[in-house]
């Protein structure tokens, strides 16, 4: 099988994924605030969901570097459609401690699901782009080009998901949503069965001790990912949805929808960072000084949004506005992001040194999620919740930007400017 049909493949199968985890999360969030649920219980039914994926990030790329990329992507996918048909029997009659502890099992699985999946997917660029020595120039700006592809695409449909997510729960109802979601996903894993066995397989058994990566740049990069996953998280995953609803009045489907539309847009400017960054006259790949850049220009975005609310100007246009912002600057910081960990990984380790970044990753969601719904909730108000939720993010902006400048160069490639 060719490179180019086994990238089809996995990014089909990740697409399709991804509209699943993005419906799902606006179901959960929608159908149970819906209930009356708190912002904080809401926030712990995802919980396991963001713990397990810190394990299986550090776990999977383990297992995906001695037996093969295609038997993580299987066992993701598969957990997925589990999570998804555990969840048809929730009712509104469960009391609410049992609700509250089984849907964050399901979670649980999915959370495991969807770590697996996306650390299989951009692990299997890296063995499918040729970056002999002879090519590492080009090799290196189609590696750039095909991760900025992925990661764009799949934050687009997510997106999608979200507006999905809305759709459904307005016209299906929960239960006959994630029953729905769970058929099609199914269909989708069985295109992926034609995978050949040895994609991401290191010739020599990794050892566990090969779990914690060695590379100082996989570090530093890590822990400047996790704060800035949990700079996006702290205000998006539950404070934003519940603002809109509760604060603007927004129906299910307008904030499914317009959360769906940011999504996309930031997927799409994902998807397009090279360009974006040729036509500002960065034809190199992005190094050290470009991670820098554009998490200082982040920072001061979520600072602005909560001024704006606090003195006074328009919640919709301060929020949609800065969202907007919000989302350009992420969108290139992600990107560049995702790129740089496939710098820093070697190509026989590139599933362990993606599993540990993405355990990072995982755990920065954990933390903004849980913020995300304590805080919001402290504020006492929807407007002053979402405003302390926008300071914690730019506090942990600031620190994923400290982080950064401890970056060393990648050994392929010189320091790219911003």
């Amino acid at each position: 099988m060719t490179p180019l049909r086994q990238y089809v493949i996995v990014t089909a199968n990740y697409w399709a994924f991804t509209l699943t985890d993005g419906a799902l999360r606006m179901l959960v969030v929608f159908h149970f605030h819906q209930l009356g649920y708190s912002t904080l219980e809401i926030a712990l039914l995802f919980v396991f969901y963001e713990f397990f994926g810190v394990l299986t990030n550090l776990g999977g790329g383990w297992i995906g570097a001695r037996y093969g990329l295609r038997l993580t992507l299987w066992v993701g996918t598969l957990l997925q459609i589990l999570a998804l048909l555990l969840l048809v029997p929730v009712a509104a009659s469960w009391p609410r401690a049992l609700s509250v502890l089984y849907v964050m099992g399901a979670q649980a699985i999915s959370g495991i699901a969807k770590d697996l999946n996306k650390m299989s997917a951009k692990s299997a660029i890296k063995t499918v782009v040729p970056t002999t020595p002879d090519d590492a120039a080009r090799g290196e700006g189609q590696l750039f080009r095909w991760v900025a592809l992925l990661t764009g695409s799949k934050n687009a449909l997510k997106g999608v998901g979200f507006f999905l997510g809305g759709v459904l729960l307005s016209g299906l109802g929960f239960n006959t949503a994630v029953a729905a979601m769970a058929g099609g996903l199914s269909l989708a894993f069985l295109f992926t069965l034609q995978l050949p066995g040895d994609i991401g397989r290191m010739k020599a058994k990794p050892a566990l001790r090969t779990l914690l990566s060695p590379s100082s740049g996989i570090n530093v990069l890590s822990l400047a990912r996790c704060f800035l996953f949990a700079a996006r998280d702290v205000w998006f995953v539950v404070a934003l949805p519940v603002f809109l609803e509760a604060a603007l009045g927004w129906r299910f489907w307008e904030a499914g929808g317009f959360l769906g539309l940011w999504v996309i847009g930031y997927g799409i400017v994902q998807a397009a960072a090279p360009a974006l960054r040729r036509s500002w006259g960065r034809g190199a790949p992005p190094g050290v000084a470009a991670v820098q850049f554009w998490s200082a220009a982040l920072c001061a975005i979520p600072a602005l949004i909560a001024v704006a609310l606090w003195r006074g100007a328009h919640p919709a246009l301060a929020v949609c506005g800065g969202l907007v912002a919000f989302g350009l600057v992420f969108a290139m910081n992600s990107s560049i992001h995702s790129y740089m960990v496939l710098a820093y990984a070697g190509t026989e380790s590139v599933s362990l040194d993606v599993g540990f970044y993405y355990m990072a990753n995982a755990a920065g969601r954990l933390v903004g999620t849980l913020l995300s719904g304590a805080v919001f909730l402290l504020g006492g108000t929807p407007s002053s919740g979402l405003q302390a939720c926008l300071w914690c993010s730019a506090l942990l902006v600031a620190l994923s930007w400290l982080a950064s400048l401890r970056l060393p160069s990648p050994a392929r490639q010189p320091l790219a400017a911003a």
